[in-house]
């Protein structure tokens, strides 16, 4: 007999969200079986990534606590968390949540099965409290399938006798099976008929709903608790519909945890065993998370292919308008992580990076600005730093013996384009863009003569000696126009800080008589001011180091301790760990003064990375001491799962929204 549809009310729902992005832990499986990715906060799974690290899925999934009468209590926001990698480098999770008010305890290990698309918990659930009190336990899931809050589908149903929740978008679907039978099931649109809001009326599910089409959904079901404390198994399965997704989280849940637990750790114990044993006996030592991490950002069905982050910047208050979120390919970011993955042993990841970046390069030499795994851009400016820095990995990578001579030239196109790019367009343009600014940047400069310099010697690797001639000259002017550019004397700021004068973080632009000027330098006549976006700009940054890890300044040469001493009076905040910088001045890119999110404008925070990299000047500048009390500085802006944020709130603690000094 053909069940009869309960249709959910109150589409489309409310405009969906995504999550917090302050992630505790992250992790994928090592097999091109499973291509998933999963992210951790507030003790429960955010956004999961599938079928590419560049494709979110859900918003969040977690547990709801109630007793049928008078108690609600949601885990994320009612529990104690505290979070483990009980395997030293491997990303699977313990997460162990304990009810504020001492009732209950939620225990789960977290991984992705090594052999399908599925996202594997090993639930236990505990009563704290009186025996008698009888709690209920329910699941809620958000779909978000495709980087998409709206346009879901959800229904209760089953895969071949076995009951699931199931939603699918497009060509992607999504179904949640428990080892522990389900109770009662519904689907409904978030904020008007979701399990959630049933919930806080009802402390109990009353409605059971079977389906709901083209909305921002949640997915509901209690699960049984014969007794107190009971151990089950959940599996989220994920496929190009329902019974793909289907077949996959029964498959894992027949297969056992145990057994799937114990491939995944030693997949990843194999991987992170090829690595070399840095920093094994610093303090803290995030280095083996670190590697973990870096490792777990790479896509799978385009290798090489490398996202900046899994995460959505401030996601809470972001919705389906705003896709990209971190999870895009940034040349640049990517670059770095092949730096540290060849500084940590890790060679042959790299060079998958290395034939990314040559399939990715566009017709003219330069690089998108930030693009999706298959290389269609997402935003269309053009930082000429991004299209510097892969010439310089792989002349990173032939010196640290990744590469070889005849590897070299195989990559010999890419640079040459590259390097042509950055001739004719460069060491600025007026399509730059450095994070908001154009104009003469000491990164951006640094990068670009520095991989003039390596373009030079890769031709004349390929016998190509007036190429190399070229570019080496073309360095040369550049290079002896760096302080005409870029440093500034006879300012106020000079004069109050006692110096004779600094680097700016972007040179000043200026319009005189129809004719744009950057710095010193004639750059555009007869110019429109009409279609100028480009202003003066007097500031530091602590960009000026660039200089020195690229090898175009000495560290004690006295302009770049002139600079370090306005960087570090204007810039510098001293925490309980040690010292952190903001980018510039007047950063705009953080939250507000009152901790309330980003959105166009904010105040720039402190950078954890900024703290990175005044290591490396201090060993330029042979401070060894001083840069190993900096790592030390790195490890305690980690979080308990290892991770290092973007920036660190550097102000009086504001702990309704989380923000602590």
């Amino acid at each position: 007999m053909e069940t009869k549809i309960n249709f959910a009310p109150g589409w489309p729902g409310i405009p969906a969200r995504w999550t917090s992005s302050a992630k505790s832990g992250i992790g994928t499986a090592l097999t091109n079986a499973s291509p998933l990715w999963f992210t951790i906060s507030h003790g429960v799974l955010n956004e999961i990534y599938y079928p590419r690290i560049d494709q979110a899925c859900i918003r969040d999934m977690g547990f709801i606590v109630t007793d049928g009468e008078d108690f609600f209590s949601e885990e994320k926001r009612n529990c104690i968390t505290k979070i483990t990698s009980p395997v030293k480098g491997v990303p699977a999770f313990k997460i162990v949540n304990t009810c504020d008010q001492g009732l209950y305890q939620i225990e789960k290990d977290i991984i992705a099965d090594p052999n399908h698309p599925v996202l594997l918990q090993r639930i236990r659930f505990t009563n704290l409290g009186e025996t008698s009190r009888k709690f209920r336990l329910h699941i809620v899931l958000a779909p978000h399938l495709g980087n998409h809050g709206g346009g879901n589908t959800g229904w209760i149903g089953d895969y071949k006798g076995v009951p699931m929740l199931f939603a699918k978008r497009d060509h992607s679907a999504l179904a949640l099976a428990c080892s522990q039978p389900w109770g009662k099931r519904s689907v409904g649109f978030v904020g008007v008929s979701d399990g959630w809001k049933d919930l806080h009326l009802h402390k109990k599910m009353t409605w059971e709903y079977t389906r709901a089409e083209n909305g921002n959904l949640a997915l509901t079901a209690e699960i049984d608790l014969p007794a107190n404390n009971v151990e089950f198994i959940l599996a989220l399965g994920f496929g190009k519909n329902g019974n793909e997704a289907g077949i996959r989280a029964r498959s894992s849940l027949e297969c056992g945890f145990d057994i799937l637990y114990k491939e995944y750790v030693s997949q990843w114990k194999n991987w992170q065993n090829t690595l070399k044993p840095l920093g094994e006996n610093t303090k803290g030592n995030i280095y083996r998370t670190s590697a973990a991490v870096l490792k777990s950002h790479q896509a799978r069905h385009f290798p090489g292919g490398t996202i900046a982050s899994l995460s959505i910047p401030w996601g809470f208050n972001k919705g389906d308008g705003d896709l990209g979120g971190y999870h895009l390919v940034w040349s640049r970011d990517m670059v770095q992580t092949a730096g540290a993955l060849i500084a940590c042993g890790a060679s042959e990841d790299a060079c998958k990076i290395l034939s990314y970046l040559q399939s990715t390069q566009e017709a003219d030499g330069h690089w998108a600005q930030c693009m999706w795994l298959d290389g269609t851009p997402y935003w269309n400016g053009i930082q000429m730093d991004e299209t510097a820095l892969p010439i310089l990995l792989v002349d990173l990578a032939y010196r640290e013996k990744a590469i070889d001579k005849k590897e070299v030239l195989a990559y010999w196109s890419m640079v040459k384009s590259a390097a042509t790019y950055l001739a004719q367009n460069g060491p600025v343009s007026p399509q730059d863009r450095w994070e908001e600014d154009p104009g003469y940047s000491p990164f951006t400069v640094a990068a670009e003569i520095a991989a003039l310099l390596a373009a030079a010697d890769i031709a004349d690797i390929n016998k190509e000696p007036s190429t190399a001639n070229y570019l080496r000259d073309l360095a040369d002017i550049w290079y002896s126009s760096i302080d005409r550019w870029m440093y500034e004397t006879d300012t106020d700021w000079s004069r109050h800080y006692g110096v004779d004068g600094y680097y700016e973080r972007i040179a000043e632009v200026s319009m005189k008589d129809g004719t744009l000027h950057i710095g010193k330098d004639i750059i555009i006549k007869n110019h429109d001011p009409a279609n100028s976006e480009f202003s003066a700009n007097h500031m530091v940054s602590p960009d000026a180091l660039a200089l020195v890890r690229f090898g175009l300044r000495e560290a004690k040469d006295p302009r770049i301790l002139n600079t370090i001493k306005i960087i570090d009076s204007r810039l510098k905040t001293d925490t309980p760990g040690g010292p952190v910088w903001h980018r510039y001045d007047d950063d705009g890119y953080g939250e507000h003064e009152d901790g309330s999110p980003f959105d166009g404008i904010g105040i720039g925070r402190a950078w954890p990375l900024l703290t990175g990299e005044r290591a490396h000047y201090e060993l330029a500048s042979g401070n060894t001491k001083g840069a190993k009390k900096l790592i030390r500085t790195m490890e305690s802006l980690a979080n308990d799962g290892g991770l290092l944020p973007e920036q660190t709130w550097d102000s009086a603690d504001i702990p309704e929204r989380e923000l602590y000094f």
